[in-house]
């Protein structure tokens, strides 16, 4: 029988693949989409249909090498889970060549349904306690100057896992000392005493994500809600006022260009400091289908408009996803002086 570790399977000694093939839709849990209407490209044809070629600016060159192996070996050696693999980031073999890479902590199943995300949905195992030290080695060993944590939803829990967000951020800073930290958690239910848990461990971003304009919201996040979510980024401006605030849209989802505009704007007002907007891409056939794909012109349009609308940053383009190239997004904003330095 395997050994386990806090509860959760040891990971076979096999060769591991960085994009994994595997079941995120056990006994059919997964919501059967569309959820949405979309327009289904040119013609009533559908966008992204299996064996059609898609856009020429959404090809990936595949990068291996010695660095992606190191960061493998030591995620595999330490049993950690990395949002790279599970939400299956098109970006992997880039960033893990460039060593960067987001963790994911609380565990690799999560307790909400989203239309566009391929984590898996099932029953949480227990909280492993051990979890954070592992992560601070893991950060320590792969040398990285800016750490993403990210996590799945764990509405089982009393905190939503705070109390475990809290104690990564401690540990990442005590062996890192000169590292940013970056955060992306969920809502804990808008509750503000594990919001607060999280933002008095001090990150340096803290970031929540939107992911989709406010018509689409209920239908393509049923979990979450899009005043809750814009409310989780006032409330860190409003407890810690020098705190850097970071969330992302997704595009191709059905939404129209202005409702991005509109969901841009409402970020703005609610004290978010850096944005980033990417490419929808579908990851099964459960999932939502792909509105269309959005031409590279007009990403650059809405980053020259975020700016614009006063957002220190913004990061967009059709591979761009939430922690991609998070460090340079950080120093980017802060060399423009719109957001301060931490403590």
């Amino acid at each position: 029988m395997p050994r386990l570790r806090g509860g959760y399977p040891a990971h076979p000694k096999l060769h591991f693949m960085l994009m994994p093939e595997r079941d995120h839709n056990p006994r059919d849990r997964r919501l059967h989409l569309p959820l949405v209407p979309v327009q289904q490209g040119r013609a009533g044809t559908a966008v992204d249909v299996q064996g059609e070629r898609k856009p020429p600016w959404l090809k990936v060159r595949l990068r291996t090498g010695p660095n992606a192996t190191d960061l493998k070996d030591i995620m595999r050696g330490l049993d950690l889970h990395t949002v790279c693999e599970e939400a299956m980031c098109p970006n992997i073999h880039e960033c893990w060549e460039d060593r960067e890479a987001t963790f994911l902590i609380l565990g690799d199943r999560c307790t909400r349904r989203c239309g566009f995300c391929d984590v898996m949905t099932a029953k949480p195992f227990p909280v492993d306690p051990s979890e954070p030290a592992r992560i601070a080695e893991a950060a320590a060993r792969m040398g990285l100057r800016h750490v993403v944590i990210t996590g799945v939803a764990r509405d089982d829990l009393p905190d939503g896992g705070a109390a475990t967000w809290a104690e990564t951020i401690r540990l990442v800073r005590r062996s890192m000392p000169g590292a940013g930290i970056e955060v992306l958690p969920s809502d804990f239910k808008g509750g503000e005493r594990d919001i607060a848990t999280v933002l008095d461990a001090g990150p340096d971003v803290f970031a929540h994500n939107l992911e989709t304009v406010r018509r689409l919201h209920g239908r393509i996040r049923p979990a979450f809600g899009y005043d809750r979510s814009l409310d989780v980024l006032r409330l860190a401006k409003r407890l810690h006022p020098e705190q850097v605030t970071k969330s992302n849209l997704i595009a191709g989802m059905g939404e129209r260009v202005q409702e991005l505009t509109s969901a841009m704007r409402d970020l703005v007002v609610a004290g978010c400091d850096i944005l980033t907007i990417g490419q929808y891409l579908q990851p099964t056939p459960q999932h939502l289908p792909v509105d269309r794909w959005v031409h590279p012109d007009e990403f650059a349009a809405l980053a020259r408009r975020g700016e614009e609308m006063g957002l220190a940053h913004v990061e967009a383009g059709p591979l761009v996803r939430s922690s991609y190239h998070a460090g340079s997004q950080f120093r980017r904003a802060l060399e423009r002086g719109l957001v301060a330095a931490g403590d």
